[in-house]
């Protein structure tokens, strides 16, 4: 589940809303040991989820950066590349029949 909560600082361009929002969803899933929660906690999940991501918002704008940003697309190719090398997305060979 929180493998999908991407870092978000220091890329070129920003992280945007919709980023925020989905790393704050997933950490609030996550905390709430449940991707889709029941009628009576929504409201409660729903507002977890907006203050953290307000409170994302915030850290992002204070944090200073002393490297360079770095480019989105180069860290996916980079994420993919390593990914390959250590085997965790292999093809999967089909049963023979």
């Amino acid at each position: 589940m929180c493998r999908n909560i991407h870092t978000l600082h220091n890329f070129e361009p920003r992280a945007t809303d919709d980023e925020v929002h989905a790393a704050a969803l997933q950490y609030v899933r996550k905390i709430a040991g449940t991707t889709k929660p029941s009628k009576a906690n929504q409201a409660a999940f729903d507002r977890a989820v907006h203050d953290i991501a307000h409170a994302t918002e915030h850290l992002l704008a204070d944090l200073v950066a002393v490297a360079p940003p770095k480019n989105r697309e180069e860290e996916v190719a980079k994420a993919r590349a390593r990914a390959e090398k250590s085997g965790r997305y292999a093809p999967r060979v089909a049963a023979a029949s």
